[in-house]
């Protein structure tokens, strides 16, 4: 008997991942290559390093700070209008960076404006729509989405460089912002879809659900216990605190890297095409590690892999500190580069299941604005510990420590008590 058409179509949750991989690659590739431009806007502006990671500083922490102010617009609106007109905004923001002159004008126009725009493409917005058209594959979903920042890493990266090298740091950053805003937005607009109602389908592309009893494995759940209406119920308990807490200091040892690892290989005795080619080696070793990551995590608990990834990342960070022969900075590269991602499918998943979707975007915002508030104190701390001493081994010590508060603070989590994942199934939908 022949299978009827429409199941024989991919689901259309997967055009949802594949456009925002690439959503991904140019929004957060762009983000992620501000240290590419520290030496070279320094040299030509006369800026030291503390100077230009206070711009990337309060770049982060404003960008976190709208966090849940831009989760909030998607619970109320969507993710399709939300993004094409931030990726807009994006793109034209990073244009403009092409005309800077002087240290206020980085500070309007990258710390606020470009990380306001930026804010409505992040992870508190793309993951959460991402998370509406999946359920059992959701950890698997969001993981794929993640590469797309892996791949900005990988690929956008040692590009501008290579640009930089042949046409200066002005026309790079105006060829970033001109591809956002020619590829990305229209992209958004041409693809994106908020719900898969909207299409008349279900998450992961089920037809009606079952409504036998018994518990749940991989289908469908009905409500967890900690499952909100109201994000600011979720705040009274436990999980979301512990959630928080670790992308706090994930946060402080990811966006550290993103200005600070560039200037740290180049002082180490890298070249500037091996330093950003370094760099992007993390982004394709992420691919291998938040792919496993989301892919294990909808086969087993997630809080366990959690922790693993955090305390993964802070061994790489001891190895950096304590160990100065060459063959460190390469061992941290692939360390750093498998746990760097590894952690946005694994807290995404983590408060979906324990929390539910109604507010995910909310809290999602909330987590994230953490995670970036994180990431501002570590870039100024590190280019203030760098201009006093010489040296970023103290900015590196502390991201160790913290990544192993961290570990603990995953592991405690009572993920079998609370996720909907392990609840008996029960009348309803997750959503």
């Amino acid at each position: 008997m022949a299978t009827p058409a429409v199941q024989q179509r991919m689901f259309y949750g997967w055009y949802i991942v594949a456009t925002v991989v690439f959503i991904n690659f140019l929004s957060i590739g762009t983000r992620a290559g501000f240290g590419l431009f520290v030496n070279p806007m320094s040299e030509e502006l006369h800026w030291d390093r503390a100077t230009i990671s206070l711009a990337a500083a309060i770049g982060v922490l404003v960008g976190g700070v709208i966090q849940p102010f831009t989760g909030n617009i998607f619970d109320r609106y969507g993710g399709r209008r939300v993004l094409t007109l931030s990726l807009l905004a994006a793109g034209v923001a990073t244009l403009a960076l092409m005309w800077t002159m002087n240290l206020a004008y980085l500070i309007v126009m990258y710390s606020f404006v470009l990380s306001v725009a930026f804010a409505g493409a992040s992870g508190s917005v793309v993951n959460v729509l991402v998370s509406r058209w999946f359920q059992r594959k959701r950890g698997t979903a969001i993981a794929i989405t993640s590469m797309g920042a892996s791949l900005g890493q990988l690929i956008l990266i040692p590009f501008a460089m290579y640009l930089m090298t042949l046409a200066g740091w002005r026309n790079t950053w105006a060829v970033l912002g001109v591809a956002i805003i020619v590829l990305a937005a229209p992209l958004a607009y041409g693809f994106l879809r908020d719900d898969p109602s909207d299409m008349r389908l279900r998450p992961d592309g089920d037809g009606e659900p079952s409504k036998g009893g018994g518990p749940r494995k991989n289908g469908h759940a009905g409500r967890g216990p900690l499952e909100v209406d109201r994000w600011s119920m979720a705040f009274r308990s436990a999980p979301i605190w512990q959630i928080a807490a670790g992308y706090f200091v994930c946060g402080f040892t990811t966006n550290i890297l993103s200005t600070h690892f560039v200037p740290f290989a180049l002082d180490r005795g890298l070249s500037a095409t091996a330093a950003a080619t370094a760099f992007g080696v993390m982004g394709a070793l992420n691919i291998v590690g938040v792919f496993a990551a989301g892919y294990f995590s909808d086969r087993m608990g997630r809080k366990n892999l959690l922790a693993a990834v955090y305390f993964v990342r802070g061994t790489a960070y001891a190895v950096l500190v304590l160990v100065h022969a060459p063959w460190a900075l390469y061992a941290f590269v692939v360390i750093a580069g498998v746990s760097w991602l590894a952690t946005i499918p694994l807290t995404t998943g983590l408060t979906a299941d324990i929390y539910g979707l109604k507010r995910l975007g909310t809290l999602a915002g909330i987590t994230l604005m953490g995670h970036q508030a994180g990431g501002a104190i570590s870039i100024y701390f590190a280019g203030w510990v760098y201009d006093r001493v010489g040296s970023y081994d103290l900015a590196w010590g502390a991201a160790s420590a913290l990544l192993m508060l961290a570990t603990v603070s995953a592991l405690v989590i009572r993920e079998r008590a609370y996720s909907v994942r392990y609840q008996p199934q029960a009348v309803g939908a997750e959503h």
